[in-house]
Parts: C-alpha cells; sequence; structure tokens
C-alpha cells in the first residue's frame, strides 16, 4: 500500500546536462529519485521514473551537445521532459528499434550506447513522446502517472 504524503504544490526539477561530462552524468536522476522518495511515491513509480531519467540523462551526455533535464512532479503524475542542442534524430521509428545505436565506439568501450535508451523511456512511460528535428536537436517527453 503506498502511502501517499500531502503536496502543497507542485515541484519543478531542472538541470543543465553537459554533453560528454561522464564525471556528472547521473547526478540529475539520482536527485529526482531522491525527491520522489522524500515526497513518497511507491517504490515502482520511483523504479520507473529513475530509468526513464537516466536514459534521458545520457542521451543528453552521449548524443547531445548538451541540454536540461526537467521533472514537474504533481500528486497525480512525473513529468520528464530532456531537451537537447544535439544533432536530431533523423529516423525515430528506426532510433526506437531495442539495440540500434548510433553512438560511436568510444561510447561503447565504456559501457554506454547499447541501443536501449529510447525504448527503455518508452517502456517505463505511459505517455511518451518524441520530437525531433536533424540539426537542432530533440526533446524526448514522458509521463508516468502515480496510480
Amino acid at each position: 500500500m503506498e502511502s501517499r504524503k500531502q503536496m502543497s504544490q507542485d515541484i519543478t526539477l531542472e538541470y543543465p546536462i553537459k554533453g560528454m561530462d561522464f564525471v556528472s552524468a547521473g547526478e540529475a536522476s539520482s536527485n529526482i529519485k531522491h525527491t520522489l522518495q522524500l515526497i513518497g511515491f511507491s517504490p515502482a513509480i520511483i523504479r520507473r521514473a529513475a530509468i526513464a531519467a537516466y536514459e534521458a540523462e545520457m542521451n543528453i551526455v552521449i548524443h547531445g551537445s548538451g541540454g536540461v533535464l526537467k521533472t514537474v512532479i504533481t500528486p497525480e503524475k512525473i513529468e520528464l521532459t530532456a531537451e537537447d542542442s544535439g544533432p536530431g534524430i533523423p529516423d525515430i521509428d528506426l532510433a526506437m528499434q531495442e539495440g540500434y545505436s548510433t553512438a560511436p565506439d568510444h561510447i561503447r568501450e565504456m559501457g554506454f550506447g547499447a541501443g536501449m535508451g529510447l525504448p527503455n523511456i518508452r517502456n517505463c512511460s505511459d505517455e511518451f513522446v518524441i520530437d525531433s528535428q536533424v540539426g537542432k536537436g530533440t526533446i524526448v517527453k514522458a509521463v508516468i502517472y502515480r496510480t
């Protein structure tokens, strides 16, 4: 049974993410997870949100030349928005296939770039949208409902 702490207002968390900054990578998603724990979201919802946030954050680090990970937490849902100024995604359907990756070899050698980021975000979300323009960047939005 999930305990619901009454939120007096929506919470917005916004984190700038630097491209290729593997030292700080994961900090934003870890902070989001911790905040959700303090508020009292269930472990299952926290897990889904943490995975989606981490994958979105890593996509900005790996593929974007920087961006922002924004989270809006309401009593009913968690809205994650990852926006980057990277190269954009020329074929979203292809990018959504598990195992498809455009990560270069040096990223794969670090253990990233397995082609599961976008599929994992989609699988953890109740609502999922990608808007991408080649040469301009990508916006990924994921919504996870509390119940």
